[in-house]
């Protein structure tokens, strides 16, 4: 039976600490979530907030292909006047196809958050679903903490949610709101509940154990076939269940089916497209779609993917739109070391190859025990390859360097850096002011680089990261600074180590615009040769 795939990024991923969308940022999630696949859309919540109500406004203009838009909503407040309820009738005037309502089902909340009785609740669910399903609504259920509520009393949360199938909702979703069940509940509670519920089961968990995927996913194979969760496992609180890992272990390893047709091979496009409308950093550690998600550092691992991908991968990264990547590092061995050097178009096999990648290794050795690292930092090592090899030799030449940082009552007031730059014998002086001297050393060095290289215009920093390396040697301690560099297409990490924090940023920085001009004039040779 194929599954329905129900997102709640809009509406609960919200609901997390650091995320504040625009009505702009969720159009454009809600486009994507609909370009992959993604069968219900919940936007938010209409009777709470203006800008809920502004984005179902806008959300009527979207040129959806597949998917549709959900509100969401409680039930009414008083058995009395569901008819003239505010939010039931908010979610009315959203206009969307589907609403999904939220109704108490553990006694603790309707009695001691709520103060009813159990009729009275029941009756709630009833008549508020009841309401909804009468204006040609379809209306999805959630059983608000149903296995809490369950472990405590059955037969109330039973009640509950047969009240609102009785009522005319033709999807029940069973919430572990608090996160804290473990897949063993799931499978007895879901195969229980599946003998006394006739419409389709869903599955809504929270990620406070660790477990909302494979809660979810044992769900799934108790009869659950509506899934919700949210791009990234955003949420309140720790989160929800994870789309990202979900669906490629549903539709992957227990090849499930979809409503709708979703490519995995743009899940990776899709998770980091998220969390950039969301201004968060794309999750690297995360299974299936994070950064680390396929490489591989140990010489050992390296060896044997170079032979065979399923020695050491549970999947192929191209199934979910990922890449394979081997990072080099003082555990590193010739493996890795051949390995990016085929990456890089380098022919290292052979005795000769075998040489040249011993040597390489031990090199990369000795400067990651002085403390550089070069798996955060490919651009560096890449330079580091080229000029072992012979093919790249720096584009500039920095002849002197000056910085100054003025000081008055209320602090620093002004950084300044002098420079004096040869390029292809000819040397420029410049003069820069920054916020702080690694910025005055990082415009002085744009400004009189440009003239030459026209192209450095548009490059800019856009992350800075630095590490202490000992820091029982307190202010005299090794630094490594870290910079990510974008061209506006592109970006590229490279590193610099020293005692002196303005060195080390300054040897990170000048890869990072010697990276781009190598990348540049090598497309340019390519370019020249094809024509």
């Amino acid at each position: 039976m194929e599954l329905e795939l129900f997102d709640t990024t809009l509406r609960d991923g919200t609901q997390s600490e650091g995320i504040n969308l625009s009505v702009s940022d969720k159009l454009r999630i809600a486009q994507v979530l609909d370009d992959f696949g993604i069968d219900v859309v919940e936007g938010g919540w209409p009777g709470s907030n203006p800008r809920d109500e502004e984005f179902f406004a806008a959300a009527r203009d979207l040129s959806l292909r597949h998917a549709v838009i959900c509100a969401f909503g409680s039930t009414a407040r008083q058995l009395a006047a569901v008819s003239t309820d505010a939010n039931l009738n908010a979610l009315l005037e959203a206009e969307t196809p589907v609403v999904s309502m939220v109704g108490k089902t553990w006694r603790l909340h309707s009695r001691t958050g709520l103060k009813i009785e159990d009729g009275e609740n029941e009756a709630l669910i009833h008549e508020s679903v009841a309401f909804i399903r009468d204006h040609g609504r379809r209306v999805i259920f959630d059983a608000e903490h149903f296995f809490d509520g369950y472990k405590d009393d059955p037969e109330f949360a039973l009640t509950m949610i047969k009240a609102a199938e009785q009522a005319g909702a033709d999807t029940i979703v069973l919430c572990d709101t608090n996160g804290g069940s473990l897949p063993a509940d799931m499978k007895a509670i879901v195969g229980e509940v599946r003998k006394h519920v006739q419409v389709t089961l869903g599955i809504h968990a929270h990620n406070d154990g660790d477990l909302a995927v494979a809660n979810t996913i044992t769900a799934v194979e108790q009869g659950a076939r509506h899934i919700q969760g949210t791009i990234n496992g955003v949420g309140e609180r720790c989160g929800n269940a994870n789309l990202c890992s979900l669906l490629p272990n549903l539709l992957l390893k227990q090849q499930r089916s979809t409503r709708g047709v979703v490519d995995l091979q743009r899940l990776t496009e899709l998770s980091r497209t998220v969390a950039e409308i969301m201004n968060l950093s794309p999750p690297h550690h995360a299974p299936f779609v994070g950064q680390s998600a396929f490489a591989h550092k140990g010489g050992l691992h390296v060896s044997a993917v170079m032979k065979d991908t399923t020695m050491y991968e549970h999947i192929s990264p191209e199934e979910v739109g990922a890449r394979r990547k081997v990072l080099v590092s003082d555990l590193s061995g010739q493996s890795n070391i051949r390995y990016k050097a085929r990456e890089l178009g380098l022919d290292w096999e052979g005795e000769d190859g075998r040489k040249q990648a011993a040597e390489m290794v031990q090199w990369i050795k000795s400067l990651e025990f002085e403390g550089y690292q070069y798996d955060g930092a490919e651009a560096s090592f890449e330079l580091l390859l080229r000029q072992y090899t012979g093919e790249f030799a720096p584009f500039f030449e920095v002849l002197d360097s000056r910085v100054y940082v003025r000081y008055g009552e209320q602090g620093p007031t002004t950084a300044e850096a002098v420079l004096k730059v040869r390029v292809d014998g000819e040397i420029e002086h410049t003069v820069a002011e920054g916020v702080g001297p690694v910025n005055a050393l990082d415009v002085a060095l744009r400004k009189a680089l440009v003239r030459f290289y026209p192209g450095i215009g548009g490059v800019k920093l856009v992350d800075y990261k630095v590490r202490v390396l000992d820091e029982s040697r307190g202010t005299s301690a090794k630094v490594r600074v870290l910079v990510e560099t974008s061209d506006g297409r592109d970006s590229w990490s490279t590193v610099g180590v020293s005692e002196n924090i303005i060195e080390a940023s300054w040897q990170a920085i000048r890869d990072s615009l010697n990276y781009f001009l190598y990348r540049s004039a090598a497309v340019s040779t390519v370019q020249m040769e094809s024509t």
